[in-house]
């Protein structure tokens, strides 16, 4: 396939969050045409390093490359030709039957699969555990941080989901903020503020919901969005370095690296 070729690609991306956005960086970057599909209230919590806050705000900025929430075909194709990133509410995907992808990557990370399948396009690939290589995807991406992260799986599945974060700074669940209760969820704080322990950093429902370490906020959830008892809501790094708060993680870059073999894998033949 020659380069040309390469370019007019079409790669649809299920999901906006941080993980899947850093996929969308590389493979925009490597020259590829990408589309985004999302719900209309994504959870996402690394808001200011994720394509789906387009879907709030109409317009977001990730690491220089833009992303727009458009409404159907015509938007999308004008958002290529300015270099810009589609971002489109469509929960079921129903867009695939207009672009004809040739790639699709379920980048959703609901740790089970919620209906790709191997007939959606010419390569799907599934991001973590709930595939499996070979039956629901042609491949899977490994997501685990370690000795695997990024590796591109061609039979079998992803390691399942220990429900531990990764470890940052030395700290793992301490970092990770949860919903109290059920419920409206308000911030009292935003990406990038320093945050000392015990402080205040949001509200579900009136309940205060408080750090349990020191650091910068990395993420927190879209103001008045409804939040399940125990959902992720915020993010503290305890390393305190507000940059990393603008920037896809090195575990985004690595997953993003094994989906741009996969796909290389396939078509740079």
């Amino acid at each position: 396939m020659t380069e040309k070729q390469l370019k007019d690609l079409i790669i649809l991306i299920k999901g906006g969050g941080e993980m899947a956005s850093g996929v969308v960086l590389r493979l925009v970057r490597s020259g590829f045409r990408v589309c985004i599909t999302e719900i209309p209230e994504p959870l996402a919590v690394r808001r200011a390093v994720s394509f789906c806050e387009a879907v709030f705000a109409g317009r977001t900025e990730v690491e220089g490359l833009v992303g727009k929430r458009v409404s159907g075909r015509e938007e999308i194709l004008r958002c290529w030709e300015n270099g810009e990133v589609p971002v489109l509410i469509d929960p079921g995907c129903t867009v695939r039957k207009v672009l004809s992808p040739d790639v699709l990557v379920d980048a959703i990370l609901a740790k089970r699969n919620t209906g790709t399948a191997k007939g959606d396009a010419p390569l799907v690939i599934g991001l973590g555990p709930g595939f499996r290589a070979g039956r629901d995807v042609h491949i899977v991406i490994e997501t685990n941080r370690g000795h695997r992260l990024g590796r591109v799986i061609e039979e079998g599945e992803a390691e399942p989901d220990t429900g531990i974060p990764g470890d940052v700074g030395g700290y793992t669940w301490e970092r990770v903020l949860r919903a109290p209760v059920g419920g409206k969820f308000l911030g009292k704080k935003r990406i990038g503020d320093h945050i000392e322990k015990g402080e205040v950093v949001a509200e579900v429902e009136d309940v205060p919901l408080k750090a349990t370490i020191s650091g910068v906020l990395r993420g927190i959830l879209h103001d008045g969005l409804t939040a399940e008892p125990n959902m992720k809501v915020a993010d503290v790094d305890p390393r305190a370095a507000r940059e990393n708060c603008l920037t896809v993680s090195d575990k985004a870059r690595a997953i993003a690296g094994g989906v741009l073999e996969a796909v290389m894998r396939k078509y740079n033949q």
